[in-house]
């Protein structure tokens, strides 16, 4: 079983290699869970399948948002807690964490089967695909235990250096995902609904087993003392990185759900092919989103262990690792397009609005890759440090002029307009983030940071 791992020691470009490929890994097989479910959608059963499953996806992305931030949340306070070696603490902290997503998970469970309809109806859902949006949102609200406290025990793990586990897990149960999709589509003829609980199926053994292995791998850890079971203090602590997590996430969810209601208007073919190329989108920035997540850990470690003078070097090999990835992306989505959308489609699917939306949207947005790259590893910075209030100036401005620049573009040029409205997001807010980070981190000499040490140790 893989060991912790001290992230305040070594080559910072070495180590975050180590550290960051296996969380590489972990992304691209949970994308592999989106992945499958649209591809199974589109090519077994039909393009209206697909276009359900897009337009259900963007609601749960709200639910996404707070198991985000409960994985933030608890894995930067544990980190910093790791690197000053206070384990009494840290075992605490991991407690109060599950705890309290516990208490999240019932809240949403709740809200959510209770205004799923309401929502879809929200956002325009055309009637030809209600019912299977409807069928696939509530199957996936019933599978929020399991993806809240995965995301709880994946950040615990990345707090104590240990990338590779979750790696494990996630590479077994995605790839019995695909599987499980198949099987209850096409042996059992479930539809939309067999998509949906296959993932369910897989994501809670892989649940069970992260779980597990979390509890065995701190029965490990020896401590003087035994450890509370749960702390008001600690909750704070965590809930001051939680909380505007969930806020930013949630506010892009929001975002997104009401872009969703804009291209609803345009038609199921148009949902179709925003569906796939989103989709792949999402698997880019959401890789680019688990190197800044792995840049947080490393601050956070650095800040707890009192070596600050750590995290520019850390910041420059993020951008350098994270530069090499976006290339070969970019240049794959922006010249071969048709391909990767055709993946999603029906094979007898003639070339109609879902192609030509799929392809038009990733050679709008895949040559700011490198852009997008730049804000989340400053981002994982600012977020590492206790920089909050930054992070989410930048998020926000990106969400908000997103969100107006699409509406106001897609009335000149019709859904293309929509997706213009990404890049502009990206650049200003990247823009932020930059400078933030320069102002905040590289350029004060420290000073801020050994304040951040000193507050954080004297709160727990």
């Amino acid at each position: 079983m893989p060991k912790t791992k001290d992230l305040t020691v070594g080559n910072p470009s070495a180590v975050l290699r180590r550290f960051c490929l296996p969380m590489f890994g972990s992304i691209l097989f949970q994308q592999l869970y989106n992945l499958a479910d649209s591809f199974v959608a589109g090519k077994l059963i039909s393009e209206d399948a697909l276009a359900a499953v897009g337009n259900s996806y963007e609601i749960t992305l709200i639910f996404i948002a707070f198991a985000f931030g409960c994985n933030i949340g608890c894995s930067v306070i544990v980190s910093k807690l790791f690197g000053a070696q206070r384990y009494r603490d840290m075992k605490t902290a991991v407690h109060t964490a599950l705890t309290a997503s516990g208490v999240i998970c019932a809240l949403l469970m709740t809200a959510g089967l209770l205004g799923c309809i309401p929502l879809l109806h929200l956002i325009r859902t055309p009637d030809n695909i209600m019912a299977d949006s409807a069928s696939y949102l509530r199957i996936y609200i019933l599978s929020l235990p399991f993806v809240l406290f995965y995301n709880v025990a994946n950040g615990i793990f990345s707090a104590i250096g240990d990338s590779k586990t979750p790696f494990f897990f996630l590479a077994a149960s995605s790839t019995a995902n695909i599987g499980m999709d198949v099987l209850f589509v096409k042996a059992f003829g479930m539809g939309v609904s067999g998509v949906a609980w296959a993932t369910l199926l897989c994501q809670g053994v892989s649940c069970i087993l992260a779980l597990t292995f979390v509890f065995l791998r701190f029965h490990r850890i020896e401590t003087p003392e035994k450890p509370d079971r749960f702390s008001w203090p600690l909750l704070r602590e965590i809930s001051a990185v939680a909380v505007p997590s969930i806020l930013q996430q949630s506010f892009i969810s929001v975002g997104n759900i009401i872009l969703q209601g804009l291209i609803n208007g345009f038609g199921s073919g148009v949902i179709a092919g925003y569906s796939a190329s989103v989709k792949l989108n999402n698997l880019v920035i959401t890789s680019f989103t688990t190197l800044g997540n792995g840049v947080s850990n490393y601050t956070a470690q650095n800040l707890g262990a009192e070596k600050p003078d750590r995290i520019p070097a850390g910041h420059r090999a993020a951008l350098h690792m994270i530069w090499i990835l976006a290339i070969p992306l970019a240049l794959l989505y922006f010249f071969a397009g048709a391909p990767l959308i055709r993946f999603f489609l029906p094979p007898e699917a003639p070339v109609g609005d879902a192609l030509h939306t799929g392809v038009l949207f990733l050679r709008i947005v895949s040559p700011f890759y490198f852009i997008a790259a730049l804000k989340l590893v400053s981002d994982g910075v600012l977020r590492g440090a206790g920089m909050m209030r930054q992070f989410m100036t930048a998020t926000f401005t990106d969400l908000i002029l997103r969100v107006i620049l699409a509406f106001l573009f897609s009335r000149p040029f019709d859904s293309a307009g929509i997706w213009m409205a990404w890049p502009v997001g990206w650049t200003i807010a990247t823009g932020m983030s930059v400078h933030f980070y320069q102002s905040g981190i590289r350029s004060s000499e420290k000073a801020g940071l050994s304040a951040r040490i000193l507050r954080f140790r004297h709160r727990v």
